[in-house]
């Protein structure tokens, strides 16, 4: 098992040679707009996890997440070369490529910020002029003491 500070230098390497591979080396088109976002590698620095993000070609476009992944497939045999030569360790790890879902779930959690902040203005909005169900101040006052002349009153009648 190698010491857990190696194997986040060597995974944050991985991430380096991986990413400068796709930008320089592959000439793929479907990789133009991939990016790796993290690389986790096991204790044993055998295998590695590369995540990545595929982006639109502009904000209205939709990403081809298929055809990047594809690519990548294809593109495996000479990354893990790059990453072999590029690392210098004895045992090159094996590359497995995930889709980062951050920018999905980022998405999803805007999308229910949105519609909580809508719930909230509209609970404002009703709020406007209403009126408490009940009494305007719905705790009973104490009562009050009873004068000094009444106390004297029921005293000289017992």
């Amino acid at each position: 098992m190698a010491d857990p500070a190696r194997a986040r230098k060597l995974a944050k390497r991985i991430s380096q040679i991986v990413a400068h591979a796709i930008e320089h080396d592959i000439k793929d088109p479907r990789l133009n707009y991939v990016t790796i976002t993290d690389t986790k590698i096991t204790a044993d620095l055998h295998d590695a996890t590369v995540y990545y993000t595929v982006l639109g070609e502009n904000l209205e476009s939709t990403p081809d997440h298929t055809g990047a992944a594809a690519a990548l497939e294809s593109a495996h045999g000479v990354l893990r070369t790059k990453v072999g030569q590029g690392t210098g360790v004895r045992y090159t790890p094996t590359l497995t490529f995930v889709a980062d879902s951050i920018p999905e779930d980022a998405k999803r959690i805007e999308d229910l910020l949105a519609k909580a902040r809508e719930a909230d203005a509209e609970v404002a909005r009703r709020a406007t002029g209403a009126q408490h169900a009940g009494e305007p101040d719905p705790y009973k006052a104490p009562r009050e003491e009873a004068d000094d002349d009444e106390f004297a009153d029921e005293e000289s009648r017992s």
